[in-house]
């Protein structure tokens, strides 16, 4: 290690002790207590005006009670009862909290950052209609042609409606209005249906938008369906699932996830459009594994830019299955909530490079 970084690094172990030291005082603890209750007053005072008063905080506490128990997450009420005029503030809060960025929407530059501005400024009555599981069968039949469609069995409003004996022996249930919201059924006379039940009938009274934080609000105003589709495999219960990452209607890159439909340990590849395999991620560690180039690539390519064409950015999701039948997966406007950690870091801004923002990447630098 160079002498420099060795003498950064005991500054950071000498004041580390040091902070550690004032923690651990006595004089620290009994100042926290003196100071905890005017502390307490001025924070419920910052969350009624965050919520717009006390009529406001009645919102929150009545949703509190209601759907933390149902969501499991504390801040799900935060977000549903957070008033509009509030979203630019808490977003950039949501986001420097869950990662390692500052959050300039005024001149935003990576990936991450440039999805939280879409969030607040992209066409979202076309993105909600895009992220509906069920509506936007209509997009891609218009667009591209129903064949690229997974056959649909049935569609219903509440779990008890469905007819299980019309059902073939496998197929997959899925709502229409969140992400990983599906429940896979490879043989229907092993079915738990009760578990299946809890799920649906839960996920059927929670808002997507409200889940992860972040404001993802192309999922706010879908209106809950349940789907069944046609069950998808290949051979060895692989699903060949690949990702178009589309920028201004273009294809820039592809992920393929290995692993997630077997009992391998899941890895991620990204590729270009001619299928080089690039050497960034997220989420999950590098890794190289050697994925075999789809036998209808140049066929995805074009689909996935028809239907991405409109959008700064957007992926889209394909199957393609042994014998190169393609069918669509959905379309994805904030992966991962807009907040995926990219390896290497250098990748967020390369990506959001890519990225190009209507009215802020066009404007002079002293205008933005």
């Amino acid at each position: 290690m160079p002498i420099e970084d060795s003498h950064a690094q005991r500054r950071v172990e000498i004041l580390e002790n040091e902070l550690q030291s004032v923690y651990n005082s006595s004089s620290y603890k009994i100042g926290r207590k003196i100071t905890w209750l005017p502390r307490t007053i001025r924070n419920a005072a910052a969350f009624a005006k965050r919520m717009g008063g006390m009529a406001g905080v009645m919102r929150y506490w009545k949703a509190y009670r209601k759907y933390t128990p149902l969501s499991g997450k504390k801040d799900y009420a935060y977000w549903m009862c957070l008033p509009p005029e509030h979203y630019e503030e808490a977003l950039k809060e949501w986001f420097e909290q869950n990662s390692d960025e500052v959050l300039d929407l005024k001149h935003p530059v990576t990936y991450n950052q440039k999805a939280q501005w879409l969030k607040l400024h992209d066409d979202l009555k076309k993105r909600t209609f895009l992220s509906d599981k069920y509506l936007v069968r209509d997009w891609v039949k218009e667009k591209i042609g129903e064949e690229y469609l997974i056959p649909l069995l049935g569609v219903w409003d509440h779990f008890d409606d469905i007819d299980f004996d019309a059902l073939p022996d496998k197929f997959a249930l899925k709502t229409n209005h969140g992400s990983s919201w599906n429940y896979i059924v490879p043989d229907k006379s092993k079915m738990d249906r009760q578990d299946a039940k809890k799920k649906f009938d839960t996920w059927m009274q929670l808002n997507y938008a409200y889940m992860m934080g972040g404001l993802e609000l192309q999922y706010r105003d879908i209106v809950p369906k349940i789907l069944a589709e046609k069950y998808l495999e290949n051979d060895g219960g692989e699903l060949y699932d690949y990702k178009f990452f589309c920028f201004d209607g273009k294809v820039h890159y592809i992920k393929y996830v290995c692993g997630r439909y077997s009992d391998q340990p899941e890895q991620m590849v990204f590729y270009d459009r001619d299928w080089n395999r690039q050497k960034f991620n997220y989420i999950v560690p590098y890794t190289e594994p050697e994925i075999p180039r789809p036998k209808k690539l140049e066929k995805m390519i074009e689909l996935s830019e028809i239907l991405s064409a409109g959008f700064p950015c957007v992926r889209v999701d394909l199957y393609e299955l042994a014998d190169g039948t393609i069918k669509f997966g959905e379309m994805t406007f904030t992966t991962y909530g807009g907040i995926p950690e990219w390896h290497p870091a250098e990748a967020n801004l390369m990506m959001g490079s890519l990225i190009h923002l209507p009215g802020v990447d066009d404007a002079p630098a002293d205008t933005q």
